[in-house]
């Protein structure tokens, strides 16, 4: 019987600490194509380029919208949103200074890159914020910062958010847009 116990006990243990560890629920990493993180993956291309001969640098604002309220009772539903940075460049790559994200608020929920990442011509970097990560609120926000040699690769930018009430779905998308400094 003793012997049971500690073997239930080690069984309990062992699926407890395996629900611990964030890069098996990541959707950014179970739906990859390496089922790795993808930011993290582009990071290490970009580390020995000369970024000074860099003719093109652009910061754009996406709006992101964690929830929305459905009725006169101010009900919210969580939303999740899937960033899309697309390099739209037949043959150049878009580097990426910036990936932060924001609150409601306006305060800086979290930072996403510690070094610029290389996205090659015609490549796009989806990157998703789940549902149940309701820091950011109805007026969150990305502030992204791209440049490259030159504006050729200016990328396109989007968001979509999808969501679900009562029986019902939805699905919507916004646009990034420039920011003048």
């Amino acid at each position: 019987m003793r012997k049971y116990r500690v073997s239930m006990l080690c069984v309990t243990a062992l699926i407890f600490f395996s629900g611990c560890d964030r890069s098996i629920q990541d959707p950014n990493v179970v739906f990859s194509e390496k089922h790795k993180d993808p930011i993290k993956e582009l990071e290490k291309t970009s580390k020995e380029t000369d970024h000074s001969q860099f003719g093109y640098k652009q910061t754009f604002y996406v709006p992101i919208y964690s929830d929305i309220y459905t009725d006169k009772d101010n009900r919210k539903v969580l939303l999740s949103a899937t960033l899309s940075v697309r390099n739209t460049t037949l043959k150049k790559p878009l580097y990426i200074n910036k990936i932060d994200y924001y609150d409601t608020g306006g305060t800086l929920v979290k930072s996403y890159l510690r070094d610029p990442i290389e996205l090659p011509a015609m490549a796009t970097l989806n990157y998703i914020v789940e549902k149940e990560e309701d820091k950011g609120g109805s007026g969150a926000n990305f502030i992204i910062e791209v440049e490259g040699i030159d504006d050729t690769v200016t990328p396109v930018i989007e968001a979509v958010m999808i969501g679900n009430f009562s029986n019902k779905s939805f699905a919507f998308m916004t646009e990034g847009k420039p920011v003048v400094h």
